[in-house]
């Protein structure tokens, strides 16, 4: 960057550099930025499966830390492998011009192509890599949603198979009629980062592995529901704490460059809708329960991050903060009528990602400022992605737990996971004599 204005001084003082030159050096400079740029935000991302450790193993109880830590441990390694081998391909298929555009493969095994790393590719905006590992980053994250909520009875063997077979095929197939611009992106349906693409899609996975699972031992007894205190509160706040600093990454990331003005109304919309999102979650199970309700204002924060993800760069300043408000009401009322249809989910997962995943893609109808975006399209959107995302979850599920099962027994889920699957526990006090 130095030495490109340096050239402008020189240019301007001398008049001797040809402007080809000029031009050609800015482009380059441009092309870096934006590459730094992308790569941060990967980094951010990342670091939100720090963030669901911390909220899952923090909500969850101390006798199955472990299991819940070693299934956010194995979720990404996964996603990122399965994105390489099959799903970056998938998702962008590069969709003929008289294809449907509901399947393309462009073949195994993510692989550089000609220009992949020259301002040729992408716009000039990024590299080949930085796409794809920004893009992989994503796709762990639908898995790691449905793993908080199948929480404490989940063999870790079936939840390593459905990730494996949701992330490499189901979430791609599904993006790809979006951002690989399939048929939902002709039909003008938007997703600007992923509220229903990324969270609802994870947020059905977590509803039909929930339903086909089942409940917890001693969840729910004669109608009433049973509470199970998480073992590390502060744990669960410093996890939505890292989640929230990795939406910077997740929503500023996917303006898809470094442009200011672009970049930091994303930003800003995104922080007022986690703020008022945890307010309203404050003062709504403040009204219902009479309590100052932790647990439910950190959810609310999620929720408002969630809703404003679909329309964080069209939906202007002031409505992000009604987008927010609304997603931290909706989110009490999901996770109370959940546990009324006696769905247990561990961490909020589905009130979260599903409930007001569908809000904000719903919201981009009504508030955005481009005409172009209606709320009967982003109906449309929700509801095939829905079918698409939870008839396949629910189907694998199923399978699953058909042919080899998917529970465990009630002896290892009553004395815990930890000592049963994993030989060791997440908390062991040791009384000396």
């Amino acid at each position: 960057m130095d030495e490109f204005w340096s050239l402008i001084a020189e240019t301007e003082v001398s008049r001797s550099v040809p402007a080809v030159e000029v031009v050609g050096l800015a482009a380059t400079s441009l092309f870096t930025a934006n590459n730094i740029w992308m790569m941060l935000c990967t980094a951010l991302v990342f670091i939100m499966h720090l963030g669901f450790a911390g909220v899952e193993a923090g909500f969850g109880q101390s006798k199955n830390t472990v299991n819940i830590l070693f299934k956010n441990t194995i979720t990404p390694i996964i996603g990122i492998l399965t994105f390489y081998v099959i799903g970056f391909n998938l998702m962008y298929p590069d969709f003929a011009d008289d294809s449907s555009g509901w399947f393309g493969f462009a073949g195994f095994f993510a692989s550089n192509p000609e220009g992949g790393e020259s301002i040729a590719y992408a716009g000039g905006n990024y590299t080949y890599w930085t796409d794809f590992l920004f893009q992989a980053m994503f796709a762990a994250t639908a898995a790691t949603i449905v793993s908080g909520a199948v929480a404490e009875r989940i063999k870790v063997s079936s939840y390593m198979i459905f990730t494996l077979i949701y992330v490499g095929i189901v979430y791609p197939l599904i993006g790809s009629w979006k951002w690989g611009n399939g048929a939902l992106d002709a039909m003008g349906f938007y997703d600007f980062a992923g509220s229903t693409l990324v969270h609802s899609v994870g947020g059905w996975g977590a509803l039909a592995g929930v339903i086909v699972l089942g409940p917890r031992i001693g969840k729910y007894v004669n109608g009433k529901v049973v509470s199970k205190p998480g073992v590390s509160i502060p744990l669960a706040v410093i996890g939505v704490f890292l989640l929230w600093l990795g939406w910077f990454g997740f929503n500023g990331g996917s303006v898809l460059s470094g442009k200011p003005g672009a970049t930091s109304l994303v930003l800003v919309t995104t922080c007022l809708s986690a703020s008022t999102g945890g307010l309203g979650a404050f003062f709504t199970a403040y009204f219902v329960f009479k309590r100052l309700d932790l647990g439910m204002v950190l959810n609310g924060i999620l929720a408002g991050l969630v809703g404003i993800t679909a329309g964080a760069d069209v939906i202007p300043v002031p409505w992000s903060l009604f987008v927010g408000l609304i997603a931290g009401v909706f989110v009490v009322f999901s996770a109370i009528t959940l546990d009324k249809l006696k769905l247990d989910d561990v961490v909020g997962a589905i009130s979260v990602h599903l409930t007001c995943g569908i809000w904000g893609t719903l919201a981009v109808g009504i508030f955005s400022t481009n005409p172009d975006h209606t709320f009967l399209t982003q109906l449309i959107g929700v509801v095939i992605c829905g079918v698409t995302a939870f008839g396949s979850a629910y189907l694998i599920f199923f399978t699953l737990k058909k042919v080899r099962g998917i529970r465990v027994s009630e002896k290892h889920e009553r004395e815990g996971l930890d000592s049963h699957e994993h030989g060791i526990r997440g908390y062991t006090i040791i009384y000396e004599d």
